[in-house]
């Protein structure tokens, strides 16, 4: 009887911020994490790697160095480091929160566009020196949240959305510049896998549901092996262990590409503080505390820091799993440390990362199709919450119209401008957060709209 409720108080403790369940309790909870987050985590390095055109070998390098330094930075997330001390006023680095980091899909275009004009040292330096903006933006996360305000990061969410459409579209099709591009082969995978995702998502319920893009890859898999898609010799040459080392890759520091980047590390910052706050919300009934929005964003900004610094994109606090939490309302560090170890783990077997490195654009494109749509709904979300006041419609069809219109012109169309001005049209989703800061500055909003934006 007694030993009954030893078990039982053990299990409860799921729900409570601190504490070790039964090993046997923690394990599966924090393997749904990783489930729900795995192919996301592991897709934007798959692109960045088929845009540059690593080889084989280095793919698997990018994709093992993301699972080691996704689990390290979301052990930063559940244990935070005080480097100022516990009694000291400036914020510790991690929420002591549930937050699960993964690689940020927000990168994904502006490292395209960097990649083809200065190769993959151009992206990973440019990620790296701009990562300072978000370790300033955690210091002062009080005073700058006025700045970023529904509306903006609704724009930007758009923006980014339709930018990786288009290169989802890419790879859905069998990978731009491929010789069976278009394929009827590559139509198939690609529907076949974007159909289970889409299926999973709308009938699946619990795991069946947040593992939707991981089961669609699955499924794609079984059907690339009898379309004779699949090249097991990368995964037969691949090495069973090796540690994850920093500065594979060359590291070049351009000025526009840290602009670029930089602009992205606040999309990356507030990204983090919403899925921060819809944890507090959904479990304690109440908004993250600042000293917790701090936190989260300097535990995002170093980890993100440290990535580039291990030959990875960088990272941000994943959605999906915010929303785990929030349904599941498991909140235990202990539980989310189990699964973070798994990443830390796979970091040290290359085969893991074989693996998803020998996948088909076509199985990768049909994935991440539907994830890419969703960013841009919410997007348009966002930017409901505002409402559509004269001010809200002015300022929003300034921002795309310069953000999403005037930076998609053709290359060199800005050549006759001062080369700063130039830097500001390079990319259309940096472009898009840095007008949109502007317009939203200089179009104050009133005091009804105030409300609706800290409701």
């Amino acid at each position: 009887m007694e030993e009954k409720k030893t078990r039982k108080a053990g299990e409860e403790l799921i729900y409570q911020l601190d504490g070790i369940p039964p090993i046997t309790v923690a394990v599966p909870l924090g393997l749904q994490h990783i489930l729900a987050m795995f192919t996301s985590n592991l897709a934007p390095c798959l692109i960045l790697a088929g845009i540059v055109g690593l080889d084989g070998a280095n793919r698997i390098i990018m994709v093992q160095c993301a699972m080691f330094i996704s689990g390290i930075t979301t052990f930063l997330q559940i244990y935070p480091l005080a480097l100022f001390g516990k009694k000291s006023s400036l914020p510790r680095i991690g929420a002591e929160l549930p937050i699960v980091m993964g690689t940020s899909f927000a990168f994904v275009p502006t490292s395209i566009t960097v990649a083809k004009a200065y190769g993959l040292p151009g992206v990973l330096g440019g990620a790296l020196a701009g990562s300072v903006v978000e370790i300033l933006m955690g210091f002062f996360i009080k005073p700058l949240k006025k700045y970023f305000p529904p509306l903006v990061i609704g724009a930007v969410s758009i923006a980014f959305g339709v930018s990786l459409l288009r290169a989802g579209t890419g790879y859905f099709l069998g990978g731009v510049n491929k010789p069976d591009f278009g394929s009827i082969q590559n139509l198939t995978l690609g529907f076949v896998v974007f159909l289970t995702v889409i299926a999973c998502q709308r009938f699946g319920k619990g795991m069946l549901k947040v593992s939707a893009i991981l089961i669609g890859i699955i499924v794609g898999y079984i059907v690339a092996f009898f379309m004779g898609k699949l090249d097991f010799s990368l995964l037969r040459s691949a090495a069973w262990f090796s540690v994850p080392i920093p500065f594979r890759f060359q590291y070049e520091f351009h000025l526009d590409a840290i602009l670029m980047f930089s602009a992205l590390y606040v999309v990356s910052g507030l990204e983090t503080i919403g899925n921060t706050s819809g944890i507090t919300v959904a479990v304690f009934d109440r908004d993250a505390t600042t000293k917790e929005m701090s936190g989260a964003v300097l535990a995002d900004s170093i980890g993100s820091m440290i990535a580039t610094v291990f030959n990875t994109l960088p990272n941000t606090a994943f959605g999906q799993n915010a929303g785990l939490v929030a349904i599941t309302k498991v909140i235990n560090k202990f539980c989310i440390a189990t699964g973070a170890s798994v990443l830390v783990i796979a970091g040290f077997i290359p085969k893991i990362g074989a693996i998803f490195s020998l996948m088909p654009d076509s199985v990768l494109g049909g994935a991440v199709l539907s994830v890419f749509a969703m960013i841009t709904v919410n997007g348009v979300k966002l930017i409901s919450k505002s409402g559509f006041s004269q001010r809200n419609v002015t300022t929003l069809s300034t921002i795309l119209a310069i953000g999403m219109g005037l930076a998609n012109a053709p290359e060199g169309a800005y050549s006759v401008l001062p080369t700063a001005v130039q830097y500001l049209f390079r990319d259309s989703v940096a472009t898009t957060c840095i007008i949109g800061i502007i317009v939203n500055a200089i179009f104050p909003s009133d005091k009804a709209e105030d409300a609706v934006i800290e409701v």
